[in-house]
């Protein structure tokens, strides 16, 4: 049998581990990211009164001359990459072949588009013609630096040869992480791209979150010292030094299962229970931030198969969720930041630890939400003090039936708030469930309003904040919630759709029976898509 989820995460899982996985970074000069930048370059440090682009071409053979002269000196592979041809799977090929515990493996050659400066022939009013310097993209040699260092393990630094001699760095933090354990001593098994096992899973993670902004900073530049640099010393110490900003960051939780078997299966139907995470109702939740029809970019959940291995993909604009089982043994919830300002942050690598938030606050929200999807189901004893009347604080109060159109749009609208800390209020909730009902706000009056709050309230799926006019949903609230709009749209709408003459059968002896057997029917199957 599938145990849900909540089960699953709380009693079956022998490691949990959140890091900073794979970075894509780019290094660039700021002063030499426009046209009057380059000018002012061209002029005050290489000393022509004019600024033309030809200018630069002797620092740019001075800078592909310094690469061949290292690679001789080094005595490394310089490897032209071919068309289609996987960079990583040479640089595997190598560095099963390294034996130094630090250094350059070889450098790749491969002709990719870069934006550049050119140099355009304008005609001014008088007739006169002039150079003027504009941005555009070309196909130039760049330079893969493919090293291993001893802190971070593999990375690669990528030079373009021309100006203004663009700088790309990719590395890995669990890779990091694995050497700091190797240096302390301290005892774990590996996972590709992870730990398996440890013997103190606190220590870990402590030293996973040491992963920072400085550290990263500063393994670039301790090699920016090493290798051959596009800029002289004098361009340098006038400040034309590189600045790091964040092209693609990976945030990853992996929880390792005891039982393989258990958690593949379960993760499946994960899968087939979230088919609708990309909902912007939905994608608003695990993001936490608010989605409009004016919001640009996809918002979708797709579902990618790699061999038989699935995973699930929910997008938000640029940014992506992928959860998927890792190697059978973990399960992986990974979010992957694209584009920074997606979340109203900039993309300097100092806002790395803002980024970090987010990200691991991304995926902790979307296993919440598959926990309120997947296990909504509820007992006899629980589902009658939901749908009889009771009495709660000597108040008598009316039950929520299921199937009356007012309660079920009241649960339809409690699951939109099921997930935000701050809860809702009077005047939020009382929109969605008129709309929900068909209505004009006016005929879903607000005394009509508090008065299903107060059902809602003494039958405790909702509570209310303390100190304040706001109301927040329980868990035994989201549960009855997506149980009853689940069960209606799933299972109820359908089966009467599907019988001959249903239109015509009695409404209320049919409801009955699905009452009688609500129990029984809940025990023995799981609600699917």
């Amino acid at each position: 049998m599938v145990r849900n989820l909540a089960e699953i995460l709380q009693e079956h899982v022998t490691l949990e581990l959140e890091g900073i996985d794979r970075m894509y970074l780019n290094g660039y000069v700021p002063s030499l990211q426009t046209g009057a930048g380059f000018a002012y370059f061209v002029r005050e440090q290489l000393g022509y009164p004019i600024a033309s682009t030809a200018m630069i071409a002797p620092l740019s053979r001075a800078f592909v001359g310094g690469i061949e002269q290292f690679v001789a000196e080094a005595g490394v592979d310089l490897v032209s990459f071919r068309k289609g041809e996987r960079k990583d799977d040479v640089a595997q090929a190598y560095l099963r072949a390294f034996e130094d515990e630090e250094g350059v493996l070889f450098v790749g050659k491969a002709q990719e588009k870069a934006s550049v400066f050119r140099t355009e022939k304008r005609t001014n009013e008088a007739g006169v013609k002039y150079p003027w310097i504009i941005r555009s993209t070309a196909m130039v040699n760049h330079y893969y630096f493919y090293l291993l260092d001893r802190d971070f393990g593999p990375l690669f630094i990528k030079f373009c040869a021309y100006f203004p001699y663009a700088v790309k760095v990719c590395l890995n933090g669990h890779e990091w992480l694995k050497r700091q354990l190797d240096k302390r001593g301290m005892t774990y098994e590996p996972l590709d791209n992870g730990i398996f096992s440890c013997d103190d899973a606190r220590a870990v993670q402590r030293l996973a979150d040491r992963l920072d902004e400085r550290k990263i900073e500063a393994v670039f530049r301790k090699w920016l010292r090493r290798l051959p640099h596009p800029f002289a010393p004098k361009h340098r110490a006038a400040g034309y030094r590189y600045r790091l900003s964040i092209l693609q960051a990976e945030f990853a939780l992996t929880q390792v299962l005891d039982r393989p078997l258990t958690g593949r299966s379960f993760f499946e139907e994960v899968i087939r229970e979230n088919l609708d995470l990309g909902r912007p109702d939905r994608v608003q939740l695990i993001f936490n931030r608010r989605v409009t029809r004016r919001t640009p970019g996809r918002r979708r959940t797709r579902v990618l198969t790699d061999g038989v291995i699935p995973s699930l993909h929910v997008q938000y604009k640029a940014s992506d969720i992928k959860q998927y089982f890792k190697e059978n043994r973990g399960l992986r919830t990974e979010t992957t930041i694209n584009n920074t300002y997606d979340f109203d942050i900039g993309r300097s690598l100092s806002n790395l630890s803002a980024l970090r938030k987010i990200g691991f606050e991304a995926n902790r929200r979307l296993l919440r939400v598959e926990q309120l999807s997947h296990d909504c189901l509820i007992g006899e004893a629980c589902f009658r003090t939901v749908a009889d009347p009771i009495v709660q604080e000597d108040q008598k109060v009316s039950g929520l039936r299921f199937a009356e159109p007012r309660v079920m749009a009241l649960m339809q609208a409690l699951c939109r708030f099921a997930l935000p800390e701050n809860g809702f209020r009077h005047r939020e909730l009382r929109p969605v469930v008129a709309q929900l009902l068909g209505l004009d706000e006016d005929r879903y009056s607000a005394h009509q309003m508090t008065y299903d709050l107060r059902r809602l309230r003494l039958h405790g799926l909702i509570e209310r904040l303390p100190g304040t006019h706001r109301y927040r949903i329980t868990t035994a609230g989201a549960r009855a919630a997506l149980l009853y709009s689940r069960l209606y749209a799933r299972a109820l709408r359908p089966a009467f759709s599907s019988v001959p003459g249903a239109a015509l059968a009695p409404p209320r002896s049919a409801l009955g029976r699905v009452q009688r057997s609500l129990d029984n029917y809940l025990q023995e199957v799981q609600l699917a898509v």
